[in-house]
């Protein structure tokens, strides 16, 4: 059934009051590979809520995740979840991420572009803390196989491409066979990622990590390695999700810094496949 769009774009996404604590924190660090090696003073500041505990920038989709089901069932969108793919990701952040906070979420679908083989849905989402101050702001672009052709506007053309010289920084960071078991504990109970049946139909020999929790890791490589480990200079992180990693193994991700913005490219080790493509963190002047 085609997209109506003019029903879709503007639709209110169901939201909701939420909160996390430190433990949230620390479980959602771990998940996306903190904490080796575990007495290293840096991976304590991720990991130990007397360092005192600093949050990733990344944990900010944690909160409004679950508001892509809100999709499903939307006037004027009828498809099969199972053929949603979470093209890209792009993080707003408006002041540091505490490490407890109560918060209100709300959300939209802002935009809805045609790319021929599928549609490209919009989800804007805020986050407000109990003041109500603006803590961040998400945009998940939802790709859903087979949606497209509708005649729409295809969208704006990625960005974010590494310039033509050798990275200025490179980073590996390993994962553990487990890395998906651990992450799912931080909201994205998604069967594909532990199931291997689910694998099987969505066309994987394996569960695949999610791509927020390779969001996640390569977010910490970069503020690691090209901010000083400083998470409060992050205002904005964009991604696009190219390709899938195995648990078990290695993401590599290359940073060039250019002006306000490093940006990032990330690819597996054992296979050389990119898993992050057209993505930057910019930099809080």
């Amino acid at each position: 059934m085609p997209i109506e769009v003019d029903k879709v774009v503007g639709a209110t996404i169901p939201g909701a009051v939420s909160q996390w604590d430190e433990d949230a924190v620390i479980l959602y660090h771990l998940g996306v590979g903190a904490g080796v090696p575990p007495t290293d003073p840096g991976e304590l500041q991720y990991t130990y809520e007397s360092s005192p505990l600093k949050v990733l920038p990344s944990f900010g989709v944690i909160p409004v995740f679950q508001m892509l089901g809100g999709l499903v069932g939307l006037e004027g969108l009828s498809f099969n979840p199972m053929m949603l793919l979470h093209g890209e990701q792009d993080l707003v952040l408006h002041k540091p991420l505490p490490a407890r906070a109560k918060v209100e979420n709300t959300g939209r679908v802002s935009d809805v572009f045609d790319k021929g083989k599928g549609a490209l849905v919009v989800v804007e989402t805020e986050t407000k803390d109990e003041s109500g101050d603006l803590l961040c702001t998400n945009r998940f672009s939802a790709f859903i196989r087979g949606e497209g052709g509708f005649g729409g506007e295809s969208g704006p053309a990625p960005g974010n491409e590494p310039p033509a010289r050798e990275p200025d920084v490179v980073a590996e960071s390993p994962t553990l066979p487990q890395q998906a078991l651990l992450y799912r504990l931080s909201g994205d109970k998604n069967p594909l990622h532990v199931d291997p049946n689910m694998a099987a139909l969505g066309g994987f020999e394996t569960p695949i990590l999610h791509g927020l929790c390779s969001f996640g890791i390569v977010c910490k490589a970069a503020v690691d390695k090209a901010l000083d480990g400083d998470v409060t200079k992050v205002a904005r992180y964009q991604a696009r999700f190219s390709g899938v990693v195995f648990p078990g193994e290695t993401i590599v991700t290359s940073m060039w810094r250019e002006g306000d913005k490093v940006v990032l490219s990330a690819a597996t080790k054992e296979r050389g496949t990119p898993v992050i493509t057209n993505a930057a963190l910019t930099i809080n002047n």
